[in-house]
C-alpha cells in the first residue's frame, strides 16, 4: 500500500467516502454507467479507468494486474452487498436485463422500457428489473401489440397505478438531473451595519469574494466525469457561509442532496433559495421533481408553473408538467406542454412520446 494515499474515514451507509473507486476488466451483470451510479451513490468516487488515485479496484475475473494505490480489490459481489442490493446470483437469476425482456416480449422496445422507468411503472436495479414489474411489462407489450399506442398505455397503467399511490410509503424515483446554478448573480448593494460605511463595503467585498471563490470551485468539483461530490458539498457550504444570500451556492448543494436521495434536506434547501430569491428557476424546477417523486402531484404542477413563468423555454419543465397533469387525469392542459417540448427540444430524448400525446 502507498504512504501518500489519503483516505478519509468512510460512514456505514457511505463506505465508499473519500476512496476513488476504478473499474477494470469485464463485468458479468454491471454495466459501467451502474457502477458509476452505485459508487456516487456509497460517497466514492468513480474513474472508468485505473489511475495513480486509485484506491479501491472494482475487478472482473479476467483481471491481474493490481495498482500498488489499491487499498482493497472488490468483486460485483462486493458491490452488492456494500450497495444492499440483491446477491449477485439473485440478480442474474430473479432480476431480468432489458435483452431479456426484448425477448419476453419482442413487442417491446428499450425507448417502451425508458417511459415506463421514467412514469415510475417500473424501477431497475443495476438496470434490472424484478420479477414483480413483469406484470407491468406484459400488460405493456399485450396492449401495444393489440394497437394501442404508447400514450394510451402509459395513461392506463399510470390510472391503475394510482389505486395503489395511497398505501406507498414513497412512490419509486423518476430518475432526473437536477437543473444546476452555473453562474453568480450581480452583486447587490451593501447592507446597513455598525461599521462605517467604507470599512462596511470593504467587508462585504472581501465576503462576496471568498464566496464566489468557494462557489466556482464546488461548480468545478461537481463537473466533469470525476465529479467530488462531498468536496463539493463543503465548497458549496462554505460559500454560503461567506454570503448567505448566495442563491446558486443553496441550489447546488440542494442538488447533490437530492442526487443521493435526501429528499427533505434537498426540498428545506429549495425553499430557502426560493425565499431569498423568488424568480430561482432552478428551485422552483427542482422542487417540482422532489413533489413528484414523493407523489404530490398537485404541488409538483404548481411549482412547475412557477419554474414556467419564470423561464418559459425550458423544455424539461413542460415535460414533467406534462407527465404530471397526465397522471392526474388533466390530459387537457397537457397537451400544450407536450407540443411546447416538442418544439423546444425537436431532437429530444422524449420527442417521440410528445408526439403521441400532443397529438391526441
Amino acid at each position: 500500500m502507498a504512504a501518500n494515499v489519503s483516505v478519509t474515514s468512510p460512514s456505514a451507509d457511505r463506505p465508499f467516502s473519500g476512496h476513488h473507486v476504478s473499474l477494470a476488466g469485464k463485468l458479468t451483470v454491471f454495466s459501467r454507467r451502474d457502477v458509476r451510479a452505485l459508487v456516487e451513490r456509497l460517497g466514492g468516487n468513480f474513474s472508468a479507468e485505473v489511475t495513480p488515485r486509485t484506491t479501491l479496484l472494482l475487478a472482473g475475473a479476467d483481471v491481474v494486474d493490481v495498482p500498488a494505490t489499491v487499498q482493497r480489490v472488490l468483486t460485483e459481489s462486493d458491490l452488492c452487498r456494500e450497495a444492499g442490493l440483491p446477491e449477485l446470483d439473485v440478480l442474474r437469476s430473479q432480476y431480468y436485463s432489458s435483452r431479456d425482456l426484448r425477448a419476453m416480449y419482442p413487442a417491446l422496445r428499450d425507448d417502451h422500457l425508458r417511459y415506463l422507468e421514467k412514469w415510475g411503472l417500473v424501477r431497475s436495479v443495476a438496470g434490472r428489473y424484478a420479477f414483480s414489474d413483469l406484470l407491468v411489462f406484459k400488460q405493456a407489450a399485450q396492449q401495444i401489440e393489440s394497437g394501442a399506442s404508447l400514450h394510451a398505455v402509459l395513461r392506463g397503467l399510470t390510472s391503475e397505478r394510482q389505486g395503489q399511490l395511497a398505501f406507498d410509503f414513497q412512490p419509486a424515483r423518476v430518475e432526473r438531473a437536477p437543473a444546476r446554478v452555473v453562474s453568480l448573480p450581480s452583486v447587490p448593494p451593501a447592507e446597513a451595519t455598525l461599521f462605517p460605511p467604507e470599512r462596511a463595503q470593504q467587508i462585504a467585498a472581501a465576503n462576496q469574494s471568498l464566496a464566489a471563490k468557494y462557489f466556482l470551485q464546488g461548480a468545478e468539483l461537481d463537473d466533469g466525469e470525476t465529479r467530488d461530490l462531498d468536496a463539493a458539498a463543503a465548497c458549496y457550504r462554505r460559500a454560503a457561509l461567506f454570503d448567505p444570500q448566495l442563491v446558486p451556492a443553496v441550489v447546488n448543494l440542494a442538488n447533490i442532496h437530492y442526487e443521493r436521495d435526501d429528499l427533505v434536506e434537498a426540498e428545506a434547501l429549495y425553499e430557502k433559495a426560493i425565499r431569498l430569491d423568488a424568480e430561482c428557476f432552478e428551485a422552483y424546477f427542482n422542487l417540482g421533481n422532489i413533489h413528484h417523486d414523493l407523489g404530490r402531484f398537485a404541488e409538483a404542477v404548481g411549482a412547475y408553473r412557477d419554474a414556467l413563468a419564470i423561464n418559459p423555454a425550458y423544455p424539461e419543465a413542460h415535460f414533467y408538467l406534462a407527465v404530471t397533469l397526465e397522471k392526474l387525469g388533466r390530459a387537457t392542459e397537457a397537451r400544450p406542454h407536450w407540443k411546447a417540448y416538442r418544439e423546444l427540444a425537436p431532437e429530444g430524448e422524449f420527442v417521440e412520446l410528445a408526439k403521441e400525446f400532443s397529438d391526441n
